[in-house]
């Protein structure tokens, strides 16, 4: 099944190239705010032959319906369907000529919106609106069709959308629902929806935004900023650049974005669009307190975990016994294990780790204090991001096979050798092979039946905790191998 095409291809495939894509780019990027305004659909044409246009992007209204239910992109127009296309191109103006046009019962007006970039004619933008609701205008339609209408006119002039505004609408800015305020040249507000005045009403404004100058209200209402900003708030809110920014007073934050209007290059005001974003601050502020205090108890965990060590290992340089000297120690390269999973928790703001970087720090650890001389320890593969519930056990088992293999493989053998902690990984799966060239397993050993506590240890952690399987045996070339293969969640 063949996809939709993507404005890119589309665009390449038509011939437009260089600066001109990037212009195209930025207006797609921001004219949900005209279809909005504009209670229209939008859709963007470039000419693919003389007499021929091609839809290269379609934007819908959120604010009216829309006059296409399916979708237009990679359709092509001729000049005879659609004749205000070729007028808009070739005389570089607005075109509202021609009487509505039915389109699947519905009656559409269609308008046609010449893209100048560097003085010529790049695309057209035609704006069909569905006339099937048409009703008596509201003040807050007459404020959104009154913007629209200057902001197509600058469209049509090639000052917008302008690269140098310093806005990128990536779509976490506010939208024209949210709340639009229309300022006059002055910086006055001729118009404020209802969901703008409730935005300002919360930062702590009492009465009407009517005629006041926005600036000078959001002066007085705006906690003053400690630390230094890119825009003060009152200079976004006196509309005279293209800014995105926030109010915070009254325990309450808004988000601001003003967008100039020059028609013909005079400065005749602003569309502001406000969006209350209090509770999303809030949640924000609670999640980076959340996340603050389990690194910190990461932290306090590994720390705890390394004064265990440093005592288990304090009280092993006191004990004469051989063998509970060594049981001492692999105490301590166990707890050790489990802190390095901890310390790189504390540096993380997410419950998951690299492994890969936990796993080095292991092999250095196992091969500083248990390799002989000449043993050499390395790592093939990627073990890439585990959640903290795999990372742990899998650390300590992880420990405890390379101790094995370091430590029953080379014992009494005055020879080098190769310890070889090998990763495969796949979407849902994780094999993990530590194989060694040692001496091998002794004759008639039975892992399923080994009372090491090292091996029982490794069990335990793979099939209980991890729910995986381990496997023991010996390598055709000589040596042993172990795998652990464990199931991932595609969270892991």
């Amino acid at each position: 099944m063949v996809g939709m095409p993507t404005m890119d291809e589309l665009l390449h495939e038509h011939g437009v190239r260089g600066g001109d894509v990037d212009h195209l780019h930025r207006l797609v990027g921001d004219w949900q705010l005209l279809a909005d305004l504009s209670f229209a659909d939008l859709i963007l044409f470039v000419p693919s032959a003389p007499d021929r246009f091609v839809a290269v992007a379609q934007m819908r209204p959120t604010t009216g319906p829309t006059a296409y239910l399916d979708d237009v992109v990679g359709m092509t127009a001729t000049t005879g369907d659609r004749p205000q296309l070729a007028v808009a191109m070739l005389e570089q103006r607005i075109c509202r000529e021609g009487d509505p046009v039915w389109l699947d019962g519905v009656p559409v007006r269609e308008e046609a919106i010449p893209v100048i970039r560097a003085g010529r004619v790049v695309a057209v933008v035609a704006r069909d609106t569905n006339l099937e609701s048409a009703r008596t205008p509201s003040r807050l339609e007459i404020a959104y069709l009154r913007s629209a209408a200057e902001l197509a006119q600058m469209l049509a002039e090639g000052e917008w959308p302008n690269p140098g505004d310093g806005v990128s609408d990536d779509g976490s800015g506010p939208r024209v629902g949210d709340g639009l305020i229309r300022l006059d040249a002055d910086g006055t507000v001729a118009y404020a929806s209802p969901n703008a005045l409730s935005a300002y009403r919360r930062l702590g404004h009492r009465g009407d935004l009517l005629a006041e100058n926005l600036a000078e209200v959001t002066a007085e209402l705006a906690t003053p900023s400690t630390t230094p900003v890119d825009e003060p708030a009152t200079t976004i809110a006196a509309g005279r650049i293209p800014r995105l920014g926030e109010v915070d007073a009254n325990d309450a934050v808004i988000q601001l974005r003003s967008i100039p209007l020059r028609p013909a290059g005079e400065h005749i005001g602003a569309v502001m669009l406000v969006r209350d974003v209090t509770e999303l601050r809030r949640r924000e502020r609670q999640l980076m307190g959340k996340d603050a205090t389990i690194r910190e108890i990461h932290h306090r965990v590994k720390n705890n975990l390394q004064t265990v060590a440093a005592l288990l290992r304090l009280q092993a340089r006191r004990v004469a016994v051989p063998e509970a000297r060594f049981a001492l120690e692999e105490s301590v390269r166990r707890v050790s294990s489990i802190a390095v999973v901890h310390e790189t928790l504390s540096g993380t703001l997410d419950q998951s780790v690299r492994f890969d970087d936990i796993a080095d720090r292991i092999i250095a650890m196992i091969a500083d204090v248990v390799a002989p001389a000449g043993v050499r320890l390395a790592r093939t593969g990627t073990f890439g991001v585990l959640t903290a519930e795999v990372a742990t056990p899998l650390a300590m088992a992880v420990t405890e096979l390379l101790q094995n293999a370091v430590e029953h493989g080379y014992t009494d053998v005055a020879r080098a050798g190769l310890v070889e902690l090998a990763v495969e990984r796949s979407a849902h799966a994780l094999r993990v092979q530590v194989r060694d060239d040692g001496r091998g397993l002794p004759a008639g050993f039975d892992p399923n039946a080994s009372d090491r506590l090292g091996l029982q240890i490794v069990r335990t952690l793979v099939e209980t905790e991890l729910g995986g399987r381990l496997t023991l045996g010996a390598r055709p070339a000589g040596g042993t191998v172990a795998s652990v293969d464990v199931g991932l969640a595609e969270t892991d």
